[in-house]
């Protein structure tokens, strides 16, 4: 089960590789839908995830003092080169790595899936994923609050995708793909746009 989500994690990695491929330093200055982030800090920050075991994560949080987004913002220097070009040339080094802070394998599909909307989106770029990859994120984040708080954005409504299985919860409607249903749950509130039900307007005010 495990070496088959790196496989979904290393293909993902090597689809947003590919997508950015070719950008302008313009373009890599593009705002992404992380906040305060722009398309090249995103991808740096990809990278630092996929670059960290457990050790050097306790060692950066203690480093830290416990100020986790510290780290995070530290970890995201440290990869970002001097351009574009050599933060795309960064990330390419860690597509098949199986590295990663003590978090789930799950949890870094979600990373690169969730990560990879907040670049292309802003970008205008498209990718048609799997439903069957997306089916498995959604399902890990329906009932994980671990990373982003999705189990507790979404209590009191019903999930439904109209493009695959994905269903859950009972409560008002909020429906549309996958990956909206998916990017909402991790309070991505552009994804609420492209959703419909009584219950959207409870998922954009969380």
């Amino acid at each position: 089960m495990t070496a088959g989500l790196w496989e979904l994690v290393h293909e993902e990695r090597e689809a947003l590789a590919a997508d950015l491929s070719g950008l302008s330093e313009e373009q890599w200055s593009t705002p992404s839908l992380c906040e305060g982030l722009t398309v090249r800090e995103v991808l740096a920050h990809i990278t630092a995830a996929a670059s960290l075991n457990p050790v050097q994560w306790l060692a950066g949080v203690i480093r830290c003092r416990f100020d986790f987004d510290k780290q995070v913002a530290m970890r995201l220097a440290e990869h970002l080169g001097a351009d574009g070009a050599e933060t795309l040339d960064r990330f390419r080094r860690v597509i098949t790595s199986r590295t990663k802070p003590p978090l789930p394998v799950v949890a870094m599909l979600g990373e690169v899936i969730v990560h990879g909307e907040d670049v292309r989106r802003p970008l205008g770029i498209r990718r048609d994923y799997p439903i069957s990859t997306l089916t498995q994120l959604a399902e890990y984040y329906r009932s994980s609050d671990l990373v982003v708080p999705a189990k507790g954005r979404i209590g009191g409504l019903r999930l439904a995708a109209n493009d695959g299985p994905f269903e859950t919860g009972a409560g008002q409607p909020a429906s549309g793909t996958t990956l909206a249903l998916i990017m909402a749950m991790v309070g991505r509130t552009a994804y609420c746009d492209d959703l419909e039900g009584d219950g959207v307007a409870v998922l954009r005010s969380r």
